[in-house]
């Protein structure tokens, strides 16, 4: 049995919570998600990116469409990032590593259980054998979400 309970609007109004056609649900990524049946979604992306297949689910965007998260999973891969990467990322590894090598030089090794937050200025290079990490995206005009 579903109990409806009354909701005030602006202005006086009241309506059931079953009159909202969308309901704003907290985006939860379960035990057996974070082991990888994330990925097992009908949602998850698949990109094809020189040869290899990256998989990434978005568990949430949020209504600005400036912040969102998820996972992702990659192989191996170097990447030299020359441009500002754009947007604010925090990231969690859940599996494997990533190496950053910054233009003058620092070198940061972020290992599984290890957390990195990069900087929509950043440029460098990102070199990996493969990761899967959780992954925060905040972009201040919602590209590259």
């Amino acid at each position: 049995m579903q109990i409806l309970k009354p909701v005030l609007l602006a202005g006086g109004l009241i309506a059931s919570a079953a009159a909202w056609s969308e309901t704003p649900l907290p985006a939860e990524l379960t035990a057996e998600d974070l082991a990888g049946a994330i990925f097992e979604r009908p949602d998850v992306e698949e990109i094809e990116r020189d040869g290899r297949t990256i998989l990434d689910v978005t568990s949430l965007k949020s209504s600005d469409g400036r912040f969102a998260s998820g996972m992702y999973r990659a192989g191996k891969s170097r990447f030299e990032i020359t441009e500002p990467y754009g947007v604010d990322e925090f990231m969690y590894f859940l599996e494997g590593s990533v190496t950053l090598t910054s233009p003058d030089g620092t070198v940061q090794v972020i290992e599984a259980g290890e957390a990195v937050t990069i900087p929509k200025e950043w440029t460098g290079v990102w070199e990996t054998d493969g990761y899967t990490k959780i992954w925060v995206i905040y972009s201040e005009d919602g590209s590259g979400l």
